[in-house]
């Protein structure tokens, strides 16, 4: 039997602080978790991040400690966690997520090589997520039947119409409330917010799909080539 945790699987430059946005802008969604296990991630990998010690600092870093802690819910309503793919490094040990309502939620590599490069110029593909998540998918989907993927693109050109196809997927009523939200911080911004959410602070909603053409140089056409499998994969199972 499912339980009240809403799992959102992605990966970074994924709009998927705009559907943390949504989600928590609903009324029976009472908590909403931001990526649990950065902390973890960056202890353990060394990874030169911006703001890194302040991240590791503000958090739980003992990886099997946030399991336990992902695994809680709520008797008063649902729990929306956003989790980065790249950020699980244990996966003989998901059945913690087993039983939660789990999501995908893809986006273009081109599109997340160039965003991602623009925040921090030191990345290769598995900073990205996008293998880590296809295993996280196949895992889920294996034991639970195939999960819900949104891509990004599609989402940003009808909102409405993806968030909707999302949640009778997934059993939760429709709530308009999903389109749109107050700009700002919020209280459940991790702490790294000022550095990697300062486009998605000035939105209110899904901004239109405005997206031009993406020219890459060629270290990072490199990685976005090889990420495209991946995605290309995961794109099968798109909400449309």
């Amino acid at each position: 039997m499912k339980n009240n945790i809403i799992a959102m699987w992605s990966g970074p430059r994924n709009l998927s602080t705009a559907m943390m946005r949504s989600f928590e802008n609903r009324q029976d969604v009472i908590k909403v978790i931001d990526e649990p296990f950065y902390g973890a991630y960056l202890k353990k990998f060394n990874k030169n991040h911006p703001l890194k010690q302040d991240v590791i600092n503000s958090m739980e870093t003992n990886y099997k400690e946030v399991e336990k802690f992902c695994k809680k819910e709520s008797v008063d309503g649902y729990v929306y966690q956003k989790h980065m793919s790249q950020h699980i490094y244990d996966f003989d040990s998901l059945e913690w997520t087993f039983n939660s309502i789990n999501c995908f939620l893809i986006r273009a590599p081109d599109q997340v090589t160039a965003s991602f490069l623009n925040k921090w110029n030191d990345a290769n593909p598995m900073d990205l997520g996008y293998k880590q998540q296809l295993e996280i998918f196949n895992l889920i989907s294996n034991l639970n039947g195939v999960c819900p993927v949104v891509d990004a693109s599609i989402l940003l050109d009808n909102p409405e119409h993806v968030l909707k196809k999302l949640c009778l997927t997934i059993g939760i009523p429709w709530d308009s409330r999903m389109l749109s939200w107050k700009s700002g911080l919020r209280d459940s911004d991790g702490i790294w917010a000022k550095h990697w959410y300062p486009s998605v602070m000035t939105t209110t909603g899904f901004s239109r799909n405005t997206t031009k053409s993406i020219k890459l140089n060629k270290d990072a056409k490199k990685i976005s080539d090889e990420l495209r499998p991946y995605y290309d994969a995961m794109m099968k199972f798109v909400i449309s």
